[in-house]
């Protein structure tokens, strides 16, 4: 009787065991568990440091799910990503996830989706709508979906940051003692919802909490710009504008002047790390305790970001979960390929964790929550 028992449990677990074989056969081979699935993602730059985290972290969930997948870069290029598009649909790619390069344009969004045709199309990350047309492309087509931020959150936890931060360290902050903060502000794309959002609120919340404190409002540094923000000329967000920007204003403004920009809010942390470098080769924030800090603010919770922060060079960011993005939007892939609607794989996203909400108004759109950073 034991042998037959020892016979059956072996039995049980040959079974169990070619079970995994098959499953992890398909695994390698790329195909889906509902189906064959090939699926295009589409990035609107390589080399964006944020979204570099989210590929990384994308291209792995992809692989653990046994799915095949190809990564496009956009080179910053709506019509590289169009003609990338209309490439992958006529090569056979059956799910295409797509960061658009040309951020807000419903034109640009709906000339992917006609070349997409009956292929299910998941947009992220960049808004597919401009502000104040929300919804007339989502709301229009049953076979795509969003994910991404909403775009307020961040600029309104940055605003809460700076100004929860000087209200803390105002004196100290106020290099010349003239009773007021002077920042610059970097912003990385004129025509991007979210740095329009975090240029506005980041100014406009901080000043809340200060004058609600009874201290004075920001005070843009160089009073003969009226835009009171620098922008990236080629709206790449990059550390390199951020490191120029600063570069050419310490010529003009500094402590021997009397006119020392006190405070930089950057619209992302790449550009936040470009002033960095640009206040250390003045000789400030080497986070050895003898010099000075000038507060440098960001937004994406970067790894650069975070290690800047430990070292006391840099002062805070707003996390923007990359692992969070990658899984929501690998999560949406699976229930496709499993036979799902966009919009029923947009709803089982959406109710998975604390960090997704669907947006006001859609089936479709799934918000990533943020969070403050400070180490």
């Amino acid at each position: 009787m034991r042998k037959k028992i020892m016979a059956l449990i072996l039995s049980l677990v040959m079974i169990v065991s070619c079970a995994a074989c098959t499953i992890g056969g398909e695994a390698e081979g790329g195909a889906a568990a509902g189906g064959d699935v090939k699926v295009a993602v589409f990035w609107y730059t390589f080399s964006d440091a944020y979204l570099s985290t989210v590929r990384s972290a994308l291209d792995a969930d992809l692989e653990a799910a046994g799915i095949e997948y190809q990564d496009f870069d956009s080179n910053n290029n709506q019509g590289t990503q169009l003609e990338q598009v209309q490439t992958a649909v006529t090569n056979g790619f059956n799910v295409l996830v797509v960061n658009l390069v040309t951020s807000g344009s419903a034109d640009a969004a709906n000339q992917i989706i006609a070349a997409a045709g009956d292929v299910p199309v998941i947009f992220f990350n960049r808004a597919i709508e401009g502000d104040g047309e929300e919804g007339t492309v989502l709301n229009s087509n049953d076979n795509i979906a969003f994910i991404g931020t909403d775009a307020p959150e961040a600029g309104h936890m940055q605003g809460q940051m700076i100004g929860d931060f000087l209200v803390e360290n105002f004196e100290a902050t106020d290099l010349n003692g003239d009773g007021q903060i002077s920042y610059a502000m970097f912003m990385g794309d004129a025509s991007n919802v979210e740095a329009i959002y975090r240029t506005q609120y980041g100014v406009e919340d901080a000043n809340a909490v200060l004058t609600a404190a009874g201290y004075p409002e920001l005070v843009y540094f160089n009073p003969n710009n009226t835009d009171r923000y620098q922008l990236d000329p080629n709206g790449a967000w990059s550390s390199a504008a951020g490191n120029e920007f600063m570069g050419t204003n310490l010529a003009e403004y500094s402590e021997a002047n009397g006119n020392m920009i006190e405070l930089v809010i950057a619209n992302n942390d790449d550009m936040a790390i470009g002033a960095i470098s640009a206040l250390q080769a003045a000789g400030y924030n080497l986070g050895d305790g003898n010099c000075t800090k000038i507060p440098v603010f960001g937004v994406d919770a970067t790894q650069v970001a975070q290690d800047a922060i430990a070292a006391d060079t840099m002062t805070g960011t707003v996390k923007q979960d990359a692992e969070g993005m990658a899984s929501a939007i690998c999560a949406a892939v699976e229930a496709i390929a499993n036979g799902s609607s966009v919009a029923d794989a947009a709803a089982s996203v959406a109710s998975s964790a604390d960090i997704y909400s669907m947006a006001d108004g859609f089936t479709n759109k799934i918000f990533v929550a943020y969070a403050p950073y400070t180490g």
